[in-house]
């Protein structure tokens, strides 16, 4: 499970990761982005004020049908049956990654990507209590795009390696 604040890097290093595992990449407001575009007006805008709306809506569908953790533990349903080695899960709320951990059989670790530089509050309880949460990796992404693929390359080889451990 990979969260951190929006402009941290996550697409970029599952990118990275993607070069040498088979990876595949889920978020659980993907369904939600989904429902934004085609009723909400949504365009794809990473504003403040969109990324609230999104974040109200997750909150709403969670707590009426759990919307996006149906649509996780279907993104891994399909992941365990497609031979690819790491899927990376987008999840900003503290209480909907421990949904997600009790819904899955194989190893499931998380990871904080932080940057010194990126805005800390969007207010928001989605985006602003992201490192309010015991994630058992941190990874600062603050190195130029030229270093930062070999190191966390390196970085996320440490991970699989103790992935069972955890």
């Amino acid at each position: 499970i990979i969260n951190g604040h929006g402009g941290t890097g996550k697409d970029t290093l599952c990118g990275f990761a993607g070069k040498n595992y088979r990876t595949v990449n889920v978020s659980s407001a993907e369904p939600i982005k989904e429902i934004a575009r085609r009723y909400g007006g949504w365009q794809g805008e990473k504003d403040e004020k969109s990324r609230k709306f999104l974040a109200d809506w997750k909150q709403l569908f969670a707590a009426y049908n759990d919307l996006p953790l149906r649509y996780l533990v279907e993104e891994y349903k399909k992941f365990s049956e497609s031979g690819a080695e790491i899927l990376f899960v987008h999840i900003r709320e503290g209480e909907e990654i421990d949904k997600f951990k009790r819904q899955v059989e194989l190893p499931c670790v998380t990871l904080l990507v932080r940057r010194n530089s990126v805005r800390q509050q969007w207010g928001n309880a989605s985006d602003d209590n992201v490192e309010n949460y015991d994630y058992d990796y941190c990874y600062d992404n603050d190195k130029e795009l030229s270093e930062a693929e070999e190191d966390f390359r390196h970085f996320l080889a440490g991970i699989m390696k103790g992935a069972y451990e955890v």
